[in-house]
């Protein structure tokens, strides 16, 4: 299984827009649009799944910077999260 970072999303695109751009190449399992949780409104980015992954990388490279609702979108497989730096900021509790 390939998980996909979609980023640069239009607020309007659906899961529907997105699974086609994807399902040209392969499988699609599933696709999670990542809102925000306090307004429910999209935050720009979503995951898409591949089990083959073949034609998951296929899929990187001919979807990456392709218009999806209106917008062209940069694609990248997606680090797991261990690997993706914290955020930081934030200095509760230590004054």
């Amino acid at each position: 299984m390939t998980n996909i970072y979609v980023g640069n999303l239009s607020y309007d695109a659906t899961e529907e827009d997105i699974r086609q751009a994807f399902a040209e190449y392969g499988e699609v399992s599933s696709v999670n649009i990542i809102k925000d949780r306090e307004t429910g409104r999209p935050r720009g980015f979503a995951f898409v799944e591949m089990p083959d992954g073949d034609q998951a990388k296929e899929a990187i490279e001919k979807v990456n910077l392709a218009e999806i609702a209106g917008r062209s979108v940069s694609v990248n497989e997606a680090r797991p999260k261990s690997d993706r730096p914290r955020r930081g900021g934030g200095r509760r509790g230590r004054w």
